[in-house]
């Protein structure tokens, strides 16, 4: 199929190469041209402003936004409807917020335009092993868009969720089951190298065998073997950024009045790790690096 990705960041870049390498006619653009060039000598399409994208598609275009979520996604699908034509498909593949998503359907579809809501997981390892991918909107639409989907994805690896909005919603949920699971191993191997064996036991081993049998194995046990390999888990400050995905799932819990004790927990304790040094934030900071390229401070 032939589409455009709007915004080559971590994400953006390595989807592009993958739906390059399924034989896919993509046109990239990104506000600086430096990835842009990249792309096309691996047989993209580059394209120079909005405009030029949409005079390189036929309708129905479909146009895949990877932008940051809030004001510049929103800046950019505010200029698309200006440019696109009706039955024109846009895409946004951020990790925005659901509610954005009812908005934006009823003012795109105002214009005939077709809006979709991509919640995509993989991180920067998404090129090599393939994304999972939740997606909202008008269930034709996903249909049309499958093979797209099947070609970024690992086997089973995506969904239609249901109406709009219901894509970044399962990722959302995803997001704040991910915040309790990497603290719940960072509070773990903290213990582990604070207790009177600590000075004996091999923290990267421990991750190793874990992911061998045992009930707790998981891709991030994996990475935590990397954690305890790098050198930098030392020299880095234990500061843990959140992304904004976990804020919106505990107010949603509050608001459905569903029990939310240990993702809420997870969530502070991101909050508490930027007051003071602590090797759980460390190793938190260092995941994050691992599985989504996220940015670490270091001392």
């Amino acid at each position: 199929m032939k589409l455009a990705i709007v915004g080559l960041g971590r994400m953006g870049f390595n989807m592009a190469r993958r739906l390059l390498k399924g034989r896919h006619d993509v046109i990239v653009y990104n506000r600086t041209q430096e990835k842009v060039k990249k792309l096309i000598k691996e047989g993209a399409i580059g394209a120079k402003d909005l405009n030029d994208i949409v005079n390189k598609l036929k309708t129905p275009r479909i146009i895949w936004l990877m932008l940051p979520a809030g004001v510049v996604t929103e800046e950019h699908i505010e200029k698309f409807i200006y440019i696109l034509s009706p039955g024109d498909i846009l895409i946004d593949g951020s990790n925005g917020y659901y509610k954005d998503d009812l908005e934006r359907e009823k003012l795109l579809s105002s214009y005939k335009i077709n809006y979709m809501d991509a919640g995509v997981s993989g991180g920067i390892w998404g090129l090599k092993n393939g994304y999972c991918i939740m997606v909202g909107g008008v269930k034709k639409l996903f249909k049309y868009i499958e093979p797209i989907l099947k070609t970024l994805c690992a086997k089973d690896g995506y969904m239609y969720c249901g109406k709009t909005g219901s894509g970044h919603f399962v990722k959302m949920v995803h997001n704040a089951i991910e915040y309790a699971m990497m603290q719940a191993y960072a509070e773990g191997f903290d213990l582990l190298k604070k207790s009177m064996y600590g000075k004996d036991l091999n923290l990267k081993n421990i991750a190793r065998l874990w992911n061998n049998g045992s009930v707790i194995r998981s891709w991030l046990l994996e990475l935590l073997e990397d954690v305890f390999k790098d050198r930098n888990l030392y020299k880095i400050k234990g500061y843990v950024d959140d992304s904004g995905e976990t804020r919106w799932t505990v107010k949603e819990a509050i608001d459905k009045e569903v029990p939310f004790d240990v993702i809420t927990a997870s969530l502070y304790r991101r909050f508490s790790s930027r007051d003071y040094e602590n090797f759980q934030g460390k190793i938190l900071a260092m995941l994050r690096n691992k599985f989504g390229g996220h940015s670490v401070k270091n001392k």
